[in-house]
C-alpha cells in the first residue's frame, strides 16, 4: 500500500509536468511520516526505503563524519629503525571508554607489525588474513598486502569490514584500506586516523633533525597530535624493528661476558 501510494503520488507530479511545464510540479517530500514511517528517508519506487548506509552509522558512532577518528597510529622509519605506535584511547560518540587499549601487536612470526584505526573485531579478523597472507609469501610484505587488499575489495564478507591498518617489516612499510588501496610513502613516515594528520605532520619535521631516533621523533610526534586531537590520549603501545629487547638483552649478556672476563683475570 505504502509503495502504490507513492507511485499514484508521483504519478500526479508527472501529470502536473506535462499539463503546465511552466508550473512547479508536486514533489513528495523527501521525509515523511505516511504510514507509520516516522523519519525514514524515501527513494524512488524500486527502492522506497533508503536506510543509512553501515559507515555512516559507524563514523557517526565515532563523533566525525569523516570516519576513523577514535585513534592515532604512527609508523616511522629512520637509520634502519621502524617504529610503530598507537594511542590506547577508545571514544563512543563523545564519551571516552577506555584509555589502556592495545592497537598496535605483532603479526605471527613474520616479522611484520602492524596498527589498526577502525573496528576492533574487523581488525583483528584482517590480522589473521595478513598472517594467512605472509605464510603463503614469506618474507613478501608487499604481496602479501596486495593480495589482502584484493580480497578485501572482492569478497562479499570481508567488504564489509571496517578498519584501515599500517603494516611495516624493517624495509617497508605499507596503508592497506578496504577500497583496494595498498601506498607506501615516498618518505619515511606514514599515519591514520583522527589525529593522523598531525602526527604526520610532526614527524615529517622533525624527520631530518639530526640526533633524533625514529623512537624519539615517534614518541614525540604522537605527543603533540595527543595535545591537538580529543580522540588521541598519551597512553601509547609501541612495536619497535628490530626489537629493542632483544638488543638489550645483548647488551646485558655483552656485559656478563665482560664481567666473566675480568673476574677470570683476577683468580689468575
Amino acid at each position: 500500500a505504502r509503495q502504490l501510494a507513492w507511485r499514484a503520488a508521483r504519478g500526479l507530479g508527472t501529470l502536473l509536468d506535462s499539463a503546465a511545464p511552466g508550473a512547479a510540479a508536486f514533489r513528495p517530500p523527501a521525509q515523511a511520516s505516511l504510514f507509520g514511517l516516522g523519519h525514514t528517508t524515501l527513494h524512488d519506487v524500486d527502492n522506497d526505503v533508503r536506510r543509512p548506509s553501515r559507515q555512516a552509522l559507524s563514523s557517526y558512532a565515532r563523533g566525525n563524519a569523516d570516519g576513523y577518528c577514535g585513534t592515532t597510529i604512527l609508523c616511522v622509519q629512520k637509520e634502519g629503525q621502524t617504529v610503530l605506535i598507537g594511542d590506547g584511547q577508545v571514544t563512543a560518540g563523545h564519551e571516552v571508554i577506555k584509555h589502556h587499549v592495545r592497537k598496535v601487536r605483532r603479526i605471527g612470526e613474520s616479522g611484520v607489525i602492524g596498527g589498526f584505526a577502525g573496528s576492533t573485531a574487523d581488525a583483528l579478523t584482517l590480522y589473521e588474513r595478513l598472517e594467512g597472507k605472509l605464510e603463503e609469501y614469506p618474507g613478501q610484505l608487499r604481496r602479501a598486502s596486495v593480495e589482502l587488499a584484493k580480497a578485501w575489495r572482492t569478497e562479499k564478507y570481508l567488504r564489509r569490514l571496517d578498519a584501515v591498518m599500517i603494516v611495516a617489516d624493517k624495509d617497508c612499510m605499507l596503508e592497506i584500506t578496504g577500497n583496494g588501496d595498498v601506498i607506501e610513502p615516498d618518505h619515511g613516515v606514514l599515519a591514520v586516523g583522527s589525529g593522523g594528520t598531525y602526527a604526520f605532520a610532526a614527524a615529517r619535521a622533525l624527520l631530518d633533525v639530526e640526533g633524533l631516533s625514529a623512537m624519539d621523533i615517534a614518541e614525540k610526534s604522537m605527543r603533540i597530535a595527543a595535545d591537538i586531537c580529543i580522540y588521541t590520549n598519551d597512553k601509547f603501545t609501541v612495536e619497535c624493528l628490530p626489537e629493542a629487547a632483544s638488543e638489550e638483552e645483548g647488551g646485558d649478556e655483552a656485559e656478563e661476558g665482560k664481567q666473566s672476563e675480568d673476574s677470570t683475570k683476577g683468580e689468575d
